[in-house]
């Protein structure tokens, strides 16, 4: 595990401990940008895992961007989603049942611009890699 792991790894256990505790008060936000706990089960282990990120409502949906920083790899949320789309999502206080896809092209290009106005540093996590950064679509899962 690399260094940018091992902090990020220390970083969402504290961010998830507080962010539960409060009800997303204090540690909601990322400057402008809101902040969820997305839940998905582990490719591997089948265990929850938890991870804090930023989000942008579109209508019903919620958007995330599985940006890793501009890393070359993909999150490994993104993974464990692919794998298994069913997801908890907490906004605030509330849980939610979601279901996730990848945005298709034309929903990034609508989107794209709206994410990098509340967090200008998507331009330049995409510019980092060569990979093209997705965007996920959680939508209500009207099975639960």
């Amino acid at each position: 595990m690399n260094r940018k792991d091992e902090f990020m790894k220390v970083f969402t256990r504290f961010h998830n401990f507080w962010y539960k505790v409060l009800g997303g008060r204090v540690v909601g936000r990322w400057g402008k940008a809101p902040m969820l706990l997305l839940t998905t089960t582990g490719r591997k282990t089948g265990k929850a895992r938890t991870t804090p990120l930023l989000y942008l409502p579109d209508g019903d949906d919620l958007v995330v961007v599985a940006s890793w920083g501009g890393d070359d790899r993909h999150p490994l949320w993104y993974l464990n989603l692919q794998a298994e789309p069913h997801v908890e999502v907490q906004v605030g206080s509330e849980k939610q049942a979601r279901v996730a896809r990848t945005a298709t092209k034309a929903e990034k290009a609508r989107i794209w611009p709206e994410l990098v106005a509340v967090y200008k540093q998507y331009d330049d996590y995409q510019k980092r890699t060569e990979r093209e950064i997705p965007l996920v679509m959680l939508s209500r899962d009207a099975a639960a």
